[in-house]
């Protein structure tokens, strides 16, 4: 291959990791093996159940849809982009391919040979560890973006830096299990399973002579080769183990531990003293252990909260999402990039804390599995805006049930909404101070009352309505039946096509708090209790941004934006005459959000009070900037509803 190929090659590969973690003598290496290959729309690159090949591939130009062939028809599995590396079962046990690879549209793919890269992912952990967080998170391919969920996936596309930095956190925190459960080959199956049951455990390690260990037997294999078989319980448990068993020594580094698990499919990895199987068992790894431990990946931490209910792990979990949080805003990874990512997080947390209640209430409420509910997320979780655990904004949406079943509908979605909530202050998110959760009897209602609500808020908007409407017309359905959240959506729309004079009081409520800056381009503090002399960010600089793009969302009948710098967004496209103002308020409301939680993550608070004084030249003069589109966009609203006569 050419020099210039060469290098061009190089060039494009770096851009992208797990080769943008290459030594550039690494780089020019594997780019000077690559192949390239052209191929035509409707040709077939691999099939699926073919033997993987010597290479896994890198797409640089085209379209190439990875489908499943079976009885019913194709169906499409993954749309390859630009920079995805698919085919990589080559480099992980050279199992035949699960798909399908369809060229759709004509493409241009590097086929990096396997035996070039082998030598770097054997001595390169970063690259190792890569390629394991994407078999991890169940991929067949494998992308800079590793998180879970079609928003974050679209946002770590647009999103500018190397996320896949940030996806280890340190190795040594890795939990090991030394205290491992074994038992004799002769043990039967029904005292081991009893074991297990006793020690809590997945797993036991049955060993001979010297501890040795000769296999392991694990829950998986107590439900398929015993029960699902019909093997008799009082058998010896060798006769159901896993043998030979894998190993591996406890010195041999994460990466090795991790990619041995991955090749061989484990969810458990036994390590004895000399990594051999002649040699006493020292300590047992799951893959339960190594998901609690990566902590800097989205792929991970949603991963290891959508295998787990268990309440204290789930809080570890997102404390390990606070120190991601942290990376990502000291480093400046675009803020939606940012938001998405924590919402997925919250939004998988509250999936799983309801599905802790429903569990501990059917026993005794066998047949409300039947009524449909939704779990509202309102505030700033309700606009993907949550990054810190800040205090709650929620409720429970419910069906309208007949007089007969209300009683028990009622006493039903209660317990649930109060034990969902005590699931998420578990998870250390803060109660709202105004009882705006789903655990308030108020505030968790059959659709009828909740269309009641909103229809007395519009149609009489007091001071306190205007209050409750800024927190509740920002609701986002999270989990359970959306259709019930749907529907109260239209409910409101109408309500509000019905009286527009509404959106009058809403732009008067939007304008209630003055600019941020003084008369001498000051900052306005507190003027006294505690946080005196401190710059109340929320209430003084971010809800004037989100009360005005709220308002004039709702003025062109916008349905299903609630996010701040998404509804500015889509103003821009609406009004093209305020695009760059917009623009700007949206860029203002990122800057803010991001000084916000850097605040609160650096003194552990909410981060809504800052001292003016504790801020540097550069700081305070970009926080001045934010303040500037929110003049100019109230003086728009005042112009436009007309606001000087309307208070007259």
């Amino acid at each position: 291959m050419s020099n210039v190929i060469v290098r061009r090659v190089a060039e494009f590969l770096k851009r992208f990791p797990p080769f943008s973690f290459l030594s550039p003598a690494e780089l020019e290496g594997v780019a000077q093996s690559v192949e390239i290959q052209y191929l035509e729309k409707g040709e077939t690159l691999f099939r699926q159940g073919e033997a993987a090949r010597p290479h896994f591939f890198i797409l640089k130009e085209g379209t190439i849809h990875l489908v499943e062939d079976a009885a019913k028809g194709e169906e499409i599995r993954e749309v390859c982009d630009e920079g995805d590396v698919f085919g990589v079962l080559a480099l992980l046990g050279k199992r035949p391919y699960l798909l399908r690879s369809k060229i759709v549209e004509n493409s241009l793919v590097y086929a990096v040979p396997v035996e070039t890269f082998g030598k770097i992912l054997e001595e390169n952990s970063r690259v190792a560890l890569f390629f394991a967080a994407g078999f991890a998170a169940g991929q067949v391919v494998v992308r800079q973006d590793l998180s879970q969920g079609q928003k974050a996936r679209s946002a770590f596309k647009s999103a500018s830096g190397d996320h896949s930095l940030l996806i280890f956190s340190d190795q040594s925190q890795v939990k090991v299990s030394e205290k491992v459960l074994t038992c004799s080959p002769e043990t039967s199956i029904r005292e081991a399973a009893q074991l297990m049951t006793e020690a809590q455990v997945s797993s036991i390690v049955v060993c001979g002579q010297g501890n040795f260990p000769l296999g392991i037997v694990t829950d998986k294999d107590l439900r398929s080769k015993v029960l699902a078989s019909g093997v008799s319980t009082a058998r010896a448990v060798s006769e159901v183990m896993t043998s030979p068993v894998v190993t591996a020594k406890k010195q041999d580094g994460f990466s090795n531990i991790y990619l041995s698990m991955i090749r061989h499919r484990l969810h458990h990895l036994v390590l004895t003293e000399d990594g051999s199987a002649d040699s006493p068992v020292c300590g047992i790894i799951s893959d339960h252990d190594i998901f609690l431990s990566m902590g800097n990946s989205p792929a991970v931490l949603i991963h290891g909260l959508m295998n787990t209910l268990d309440v204290g792990d789930m809080r570890i979990i997102r404390d390990s999402a606070e120190q991601m949080l942290r990376y990502y805003l000291e480093n400046e990874i675009a803020m939606e990039f940012v938001a998405s990512v924590m919402t997925e997080i919250n939004d998988v947390i509250i999936s799983q804390a309801i599905v802790i209640a429903q569990t501990q209430l059917r026993p005794d409420f066998p047949d409300m599995d039947e009524i449909r509910f939704c779990f509202l997320s309102m505030g700033s979780e309700g606009r993907e805006e949550q990054l810190l655990r800040t205090d709650l904004d929620n409720a429970l949406l419910y069906q309208d049930v007949p007089p007969g079943r209300q009683s028990e509908a009622t006493e039903y979605f209660q317990k649930l909404g109060e034990l969902v909530i005590e699931v998420l202050l578990a998870c250390g998110f803060a109660p709202c101070p105004g009882k705006i959760m789903a655990s308030n009897a108020e505030w968790n209602q059959p659709l009828s009352v909740w269309k009641g609500y909103f229809s007395e808020w519009i149609l009489h908007p007091t001071p306190e309505a205007l209050m409750k409407v800024s927190i509740f017309f920002d609701y986002r359905a999270v989990a359970g039946a959306k259709s019930l959240a749907e529907e109260l959506t239209q409910h409101v729309y109408q309500e509000i096509a019905h009286k527009q004079i509404f959106l009058n009081f809403l732009a008067q409520n939007a304008l209630k708090n003055p600019p941020p800056l003084g008369f001498f381009k000051d900052f306005v503090v507190e003027k006294s209790g505690e946080n005196r002399d401190q710059f109340d960010i929320k209430s003084r600089a971010m809800l004037p941004l989100t009360d005005l793009a709220r308002l004039l969302v709702l003025s062109h009948q916008v349905v299903g934006i609630n996010n701040t710098f998404k509804r500015f967004e889509k103003l821009s496209e609406l009004e093209p005459g305020n695009a760059e103002l917009f623009s700007q308020a949206g860029t203002a409301y990122e800057i803010l959000m991001r000084m916000r939680a850097l605040e609160g993550l650096q003194h552990h608070s909410s981060g809504r009070y800052i001292h003016p004084k504790s801020l540097g030249k550069i700081q305070r003069q970009l926080l001045k900037n934010a303040f500037a589109p929110i003049s100019e966009l109230q003086e728009i609203v005042n112009i436009r509803f007309q606001l000087d006569y309307f208070r007259r």
